[in-house]
């Protein structure tokens, strides 16, 4: 980069600090902080993709350049632009600065890549892909959707381990090699041959059974989150044969003290007294306390399945929220 270009690098961060500290960012109603590093100097929100331009999740519009590493699907297509790459709707995680909103490295992976076994209508919609039930909420997409279609899915899970989707591609066979299928979630009951994988964790909601080789399973223990490969069109008898098991990081897992910004639906209702108490989204435990503010709701509206995007700060595997905002 030049000198010209530097020096109209560092003009354009300082009016981004400037601009922080002078205003606020907006997801739903109201006014909330805008994004940024914990003590860590770190940054993590995971949202889905409302718009592009630069890459808006919750509210907030994170700038690339060409420094932003972009992930998809565990491959790095840094050169490609963000709204080739990526959709709206997409479910993805922005890792960002200390206190900024420019991106540094944007993770996309899908819950699951399949074939259509089943459709059900009904009050809700749902297909039913790799033992997995997807809600589409879209009544025009699902009309348009048949069985045995490839499809990938991208959505938040509620308290049943259902996937809400929020992205649906179909005919999507870009990542789809040697009739090979995936699906993510967590490992529950692991024994010698198979586990439980649900799209929780602990095991509450499992939704299919999976079963494996020797030494496929190699590394694994209950509560790793997982994306199983298999050749299976659907499970037999409510189980599936992996082919592959690839250990990942859930999108709920963030660095210790980093500034958080999470959205997804309410898994666990509040428990505790007062201003204190704790629920889940996601599975992720969020703790609140007399300073949590709340945004277009409070906090007897903390239902299963609420959407919400919660701000705070990882402490020790809990998210202390400083915001809650109902969307």
């Amino acid at each position: 980069m030049n000198l010209r270009g530097q020096t109209a690098r560092l003009l354009i961060g300082v009016l981004s600090l400037m601009l922080a500290s002078l205003t606020f960012s907006s997801c739903g109603s109201g006014g909330v902080d805008l994004a940024g590093g914990g003590s860590s100097g770190t940054g993590v929100s995971t949202g889905a993709i409302a718009s592009f331009g630069s890459v808006e999740i919750c509210g907030v519009h994170y700038q690339t350049d060409n420094n932003t590493i972009k992930m998809s699907h565990g491959m790095d297509h840094s050169s490609e632009m963000d709204h080739i790459l990526y959709r709206v709707g997409m479910v993805v995680t922005i890792h960002h600065g200390s206190n900024d909103n420019n991106a540094q490295q944007i993770e996309y992976q899908d819950n699951l890549q399949g074939p259509i076994a089943a459709k059900n209508s009904g009050a809700e919609n749902t297909v039913t892909i790799l033992g997995q039930t997807v809600v589409v909420s879209d009544a025009a997409l699902f009309a348009s959707l048949y069985l045995n279609e490839f499809v990938e899915v991208s959505g938040y899970v509620d308290t049943a381990g259902r996937i809400r989707a929020t992205y649906v591609e179909r005919n999507s066979h870009s990542h789809h090699h040697g009739g090979e299928f995936e699906v993510k979630g967590f490992v529950s009951g692991l024994s010698a041959s198979g586990f439980r994988l649900g799209q929780l964790p602990g095991g509450t909601v499992t939704t299919v059974t999976v079963s494996f080789a020797p030494g496929v399973g190699t590394g694994l223990v209950d509560g790793m989150y997982v994306q199983v490969v298999t050749t299976d069109t659907q499970p037999v008898s409510g189980v599936i044969t992996a082919t592959r098991i690839d250990k990942l990081s859930p999108r709920t897992v963030f660095p210790e003290k980093a500034r958080v910004d999470l959205e997804g639906l309410v898994t666990a209702p509040p428990s505790g007294s007062g201003n204190v108490f704790s629920f889940a989204v996601e599975g992720k435990p969020v703790q609140t306390d007399g300073a949590t503010q709340y945004v277009g709701g409070t906090a007897a509206n903390l239902q299963p399945d609420v959407r919400v995007q919660v701000q705070g700060t990882e402490n020790g595997g809990v998210l202390s929220a400083g915001n809650i905002i109902f969307r």
